[in-house]
């Protein structure tokens, strides 16, 4: 991966690991009453089982780890079909294919996390609530809108050949 690529997918990953730990966090303390350690030991719990609830400071970083990687899985799965697909960086070049890509992919990311990885991993099936709805617009905003923006600007900038970013300077 060329110097240009990565700093696009560190920018946007980070970008979007801020953003949605901010909403996470806020909907789960301020808008639903939970705690902020009790968010992230649930995250935790998905690969340690339910003991991470009582695993104080520790499971919380594991928690925060472990969304840290699926942000850096997801930022990555998007770069690399933006990349793929010459047709998809067209259209996120404008602000209403960011917003588009945005309704499309947000929806995505949460309907694979909630129906498939987590239920897996957990062995728990998913709890389909008012929550789990709101959950995907959240990921609208919060994940997909992030990484989609700044993809999608990233890579207008410089163009792509053969996949790779090739910087005109």
């Amino acid at each position: 991966m060329n110097r240009n690529l990565l700093r696009l997918l560190v920018r946007a990953w980070l970008l979007i690991a801020l953003s949605d730990f901010t909403y996470a966090s806020f909907m789960s303390t301020v808008v639903y009453g939970g705690t902020f350690a009790k968010l992230w030991q649930g995250v935790a719990s998905v690969l340690l089982g339910p003991g991470a609830m009582q695993g104080g400071a520790r499971t919380v970083l594991v928690g925060i780890a472990m969304h840290l990687s699926v942000a850096l899985l997801w930022t990555t799965v998007f770069l690399a079909i933006a990349l793929a697909s010459p047709a998809l960086r067209r259209f996120i070049a404008t602000p209403g294919g960011i917003v588009a890509t945005a309704v499309a992919y947000g929806p995505i990311v949460w309907l694979v996390m909630s129906l498939v990885v987590i239920p897996t991993l957990s062995g728990r099936p998913p709890t389909i609530n008012y929550r789990w709805w709101i959950a995907i617009a959240g990921h609208i905003v919060a994940v997909a809108l992030p990484i989609v923006a700044t993809i999608g600007r990233g890579l207008a900038r410089e163009p792509v050949v053969d996949g790779a970013m090739v910087s005109v300077a």
